[in-house]
């Protein structure tokens, strides 16, 4: 009985280690570089054709529960928390934005609510930096 009250003691000491600290002192935090992981099928996407990136965002939205006719523009919006983020809009007047995960998932939204969630706002970026380099 003294040796289990002994352990347990022991055991509540060691978990009490380290209390207190969130993390790695910021400068080791700073020192660290970021790893990015990507899928094979995040970064075709950055590699289809504008009919062929319409169709798989098309798939995208209808698989969400949502519908699209007709995608009369599309592109790359931004990186937001490790999900490329796209943007498509439709004939219909209605705007998605499609966050694609490394695990090739795809989370659709109206960008009309993005505002209010606090996430980007649906504006095609100038230049794709995961775009193959063209020359």
């Amino acid at each position: 009985m003294r040796n289990w009250a002994a352990m347990m003691a022991t055991m509540l000491m060691l978990a009490g280690c380290g209390q207190g600290q969130s993390g790695p002192p910021a400068n080791q935090a700073a020192a660290e570089p970021k790893v990015l992981v990507r899928s094979e099928g995040q970064n075709q996407l950055h590699r289809l054709s504008e009919i062929d990136r319409t169709i798989g965002l098309k798939r995208a939205i209808y698989d969400s529960g949502s519908s699209c006719r007709r995608i009369t523009k599309s592109g790359f919006v931004t990186q937001y928390h490790k999900l490329d983020m796209w943007t498509a809009s439709c004939a219909d007047g209605r705007d998605w934005a499609i966050f694609v995960g490394a695990d090739d998932s795809a989370q659709v939204r109206p960008c009309a609510d993005l505002p209010k969630l606090g996430l980007p706002a649906c504006t095609i970026a100038a230049v794709d930096p995961f775009a193959p380099k063209k020359g």
